[in-house]
């Protein structure tokens, strides 16, 4: 079964690496991940989904919890979330089938991003199963490639981030006092 998790992760190097690891070394396989920074630069979000047996769900987001550089790691397979996915569609067809093609892209709520002499380029977000039947409606007017951003999604309940309370720096009176042994520590 398809396990969405979305992670809370410092912005840093290897960040990636190490939670993908821990999916690749247990034999989950990745169905997509999508990773970009949030308002604060220092932190970046993160949406997996993965196949993961239902039993082990809960198992998978208390190891991801425990890696470093992970601040926080939700499963919102079965909570409020709103999840979508982008696509990127080219679509070269005739110009007797590009009237169809336009009132289909509207069905679907995509839009025209770019035309040419040979088609159209059609952007479209949604439910991944929704951007399949467009995949499959859209092939029946000519020849097609397709690129998908993978699932983006957000949790719709409120949550607080508990986070440890960060390690105050000492002034330089106070190390340098610490160091030659005049406070005690």
């Amino acid at each position: 079964m398809l396990q969405i998790i979305s992670l809370l992760v410092e912005n840093k190097p290897g960040a990636l690496m190490r939670i993908t690891g821990v999916l690749t070394a247990r034999g989950y396989n990745i169905e997509s991940l999508t990773v970009a920074r949030t308002l604060d630069p220092e932190l970046s979000r993160m949406t997996i989904a993965v196949d993961v047996d239902p039993t082990l769900r809960q198992q998978v987001i208390k190891q991801m919890n425990k890696l470093i550089n992970v601040l926080q790691a939700i499963d919102l397979t079965e909570n409020a979330a709103v999840a979508r996915e982008m696509l990127l569609m080219r679509v070269r067809a005739p110009l007797e089938a590009r009237p169809a093609i336009l009132k289909e892209a509207e069905i679907f709520g995509a839009r025209v991003v770019d035309s040419s002499v040979d088609g159209f380029a059609v952007e479209a977000t949604g439910e991944p199963e929704k951007l399949d039947e467009f995949v499959d409606v859209m092939r029946a007017y000519g020849d097609i490639e397709v690129t998908r951003s993978g699932m983006v999604a957000v949790c719709l309940e409120p949550r607080k981030l508990r986070l440890s309370a960060p390690i105050p720096k000492l002034d330089n009176y106070v190390g340098d006092h610490l160091a030659k042994g005049v406070l005690n520590a």
